[in-house]
């Protein structure tokens, strides 16, 4: 599949039409310990030949950096791409480590036209709210969103990790094209509620961490002892201590499968989340995240991997064995409001 361009789904009943598959970029410039810029490069060309046309970034990730990095990607290939990024994270000037959530119009207003200036581009394709603050309504917010919308400085509304009621709210106020919230082999309870109300709403699911951060692909087992120290996955309490051997003990199903494919863990969890699709009746459009070319080659190469009902079968229960919550503060997620 590395010389064909991958299907297309619109996000949204009056969305972009995407790739299939996304890009998550947060880990060419943050999160993820030392990156390589030619590298990332690369990635972003080569993902755009096989057919991945949305980008995610975020104004959180690297305090900016992210969006500027993509920027002169961005700027070559405008007619090509779709811009996602996201606001909703401040940081205080006091404390760069520390994030906090807001919502309120005003920062919105300022948060659009930085990274309108940090992209260098006149309009943003996809703008997620990032995080929810419930002190301010959702109405609020976006209200002002679909403000940014009429004066032509973004193009589609996005959310990110809220609830099925949250995302009828919004709705109501301005056409919401896509959630994104976190969803794998791992994490599955956006099922429930989340996913049943996109679909009635008509809006795409956009999966974040398809890859559960990198462990569904085998390539870390313990985050302590495998990741540098700037890794926040060290920080994750499904990736350390006995969280981390308990949840390395389910990969094996994932690898049985892949083995039947002549595929790699990876692309069977990536299929798997594709799958979700047909099986839920919306478009699901992941955004895995890589920084090299072959890494992306890959994962392309799963929207091509059709599992069987017995596979599927045989990964059904592994999201209720997992042990951890996915952050070490769940209050940055929808989890407690639903």
């Amino acid at each position: 599949m590395t010389d064909r361009r991958i299907p297309t789904a619109r996000l949204g009943d009056d969305g972009p039409e995407v790739g299939v598959q996304g890009l998550g970029c947060m880990g060419m410039s943050f999160a993820y310990g030392p990156s390589d810029a030619g590298e990332s490069r690369a990635t972003l060309e080569r993902a755009l030949e096989l057919g991945v046309t949305l980008y995610d970034t975020a104004d959180a990730y690297g305090a900016g950096e992210n969006e500027r990095f993509l920027s002169p990607f961005f700027k070559a290939h405008r007619d090509e791409v779709v811009i996602a990024t996201k606001f909703a994270l401040s940081i205080p000037p006091d404390d760069p480590t520390r994030r906090v959530i807001r919502n309120d119009a005003p920062y919105v207003r300022e948060a659009v036209e930085a990274s309108l200036r940090r992209l260098d581009v006149d309009v943003i394709d996809l703008y997620y709210m990032h995080r929810r603050d419930p002190r301010v309504p959702i109405e609020e917010t976006v209200g002002v969103m679909a403000d940014l919308v009429r004066e032509g400085k973004v193009k589609h509304l996005g959310l990110s990790e809220v609830t099925a009621a949250e995302l009828r709210a919004a709705h109501a106020v301005h056409p919401v094209a896509a959630v994104q919230s976190e969803w794998s082999l791992f994490s599955r309870d956006i099922e429930d509620r989340v996913v049943p109300a996109a679909r009635e709403l008509g809006v795409a699911l956009v999966p974040y961490s398809p890859l559960g951060r990198g462990f569904l692909t085998g390539s870390f087992t313990d985050a302590d002892r495998d990741l540098t120290a700037g890794d926040f996955r060290r920080q994750q309490p499904r990736f350390t201590g006995g969280n981390a051997v308990a949840n390395a003990a389910l990969l094996e199903p994932v690898r049985t499968v892949a083995d039947a494919h002549a595929a790699t863990p990876a692309q069977i969890a990536l299929a798997w989340v594709q799958q979700q699709a047909r099986r839920h009746g919306l478009p699901v459009v992941p955004i895995p995240g890589t920084r090299k070319p072959g890494r992306a080659e890959e994962n392309a190469r799963a929207v091509g991997i059709e599992l069987t009902e017995e596979e599927l079968a045989l990964l059904e229960p592994l999201a209720q064995k997992v042990a951890g919550d996915r952050y070490a503060d769940m209050t940055f997620t929808s989890a407690g409001r639903e």
